[in-house]
């Protein structure tokens, strides 16, 4: 079994013991309403951290996630509501948040500011200057064929789930059996390799959070389309959930090893926490805490594998040498 493997196996037994302990202890989290309004919660994050696990498949990390979604939804909402035509008003998601997604390839692949960096200024920028621009109203009067995207309430959940299974399936396709994909794992691995292999790392990157902002407008979109208003700073914390998800699921820090799979079932387990914790009768606090934790412990965790692999490629070169 490869540590691919290993991963998703521990996260997916994980995901059955929590479920066997709300079937013990709060039976009513399995109740269809529950089930539904925390899957349509997970779509929006499953989408998001498509994105995410590409960035950081390449070594990046992108931390403006929640900005880009708060703006692009509101985007559309406010579109939708002036009259813009409803497939348009749809569109504009995607494309702005594509574009903000742009303007932090800019800044990483060609202007060489370190992405954490780069994406927390955006991050602030983005949200104060919308803030300013809203005055924090909400986005109303929103048309009857942009909720739910015209369908009936049922309906929507099953669209909005087949849409992300989707996106998550073309990615992991994308990721494994094409050579755009296959660049992103070896710029990850080892940018400068990667470069002298004849990857054009500063393209990849680029167009990496380009696509990582168009799926976060997309997501946007599908989780503006389940309310009758919007507010203006929607998706607060949710960088730190799409993070959390993506690093449980296995993808490394550093780069270079990661899967759609473990991410997948990484949402699933953080979406599944928030309202257990609930449930269970436990303060909703503590889900920011083991957002936190995870993210720690998978820092820590990629820390001591590289300096283990530091360690065997010293001893094997000292083995080397003495053999010489």
């Amino acid at each position: 079994m490869t540590a691919h493997h290993r991963t998703e196996v521990s996260v997916a037994l994980a995901v059955l013991t929590l479920g066997a302990v709300l079937a013990f202890q709060a039976p009513g989290y399995f109740a269809a309403g529950n089930l539904v309004d925390v899957s349509m919660a997970s779509v929006s994050v499953l989408v998001v951290a498509v994105g995410m696990t590409m960035v950081m498949l390449a070594g990046e990390i992108d931390i403006s996630v929640a900005s880009v979604f708060a703006i692009t939804g509101a985007l559309a909402g406010a579109l939708a509501a002036a009259g813009v035509p409803l497939a348009l008003a749809c569109l504009a998601a995607p494309l702005v948040g594509g574009l903000l997604g742009a303007v932090n390839g800019a800044l990483i692949a060609h202007w060489r500011i370190p992405s954490i960096v780069a994406t927390l200024a955006t991050m602030v920028a983005l949200r104060d200057g919308w803030r300013w621009l809203t005055q924090g109203a909400w986005v109303q009067n929103l048309p009857a064929g942009f909720q739910w995207f015209g369908l009936s309430q049922p309906a929507y959940p099953v669209a909005a789930g087949a849409i992300a299974a989707l996106v998550a399936a073309a990615a992991a396709f994308w990721l494994s059996r094409v050579a755009g994909g296959r660049a992103v794992v070896a710029t990850g691995s080892n940018a400068e390799a990667a470069r002298l292999a004849g990857i054009n790392v500063p393209a990849v990157k680029f167009w990496l959070f380009v696509s990582s902002g168009a799926l976060t407008g997309l997501a946007a979109l599908l989780n503006a389309a389940r309310f009758n208003q919007i507010p203006a700073n929607a998706g607060v914390g949710l960088e730190m959930k799409v993070i959390a998800a993506v690093l449980v699921g296995g993808t490394a820090v550093t780069g270079g090893r990661g899967t759609m799979a473990g991410t997948i079932l990484g949402v699933i387990l953080l979406g599944a926490i928030g309202p257990a914790l609930t449930f269970l009768g436990a303060s909703a606090y503590w889900e920011r805490a083991i957002q936190g934790a995870i993210i720690l412990t998978a820092v820590g965790a990629d820390a001591v594998r590289a300096r283990r692999a530091r360690g065997h490629r010293s001893g094997a070169a000292r083995g080397v040498r003495v053999a010489a």
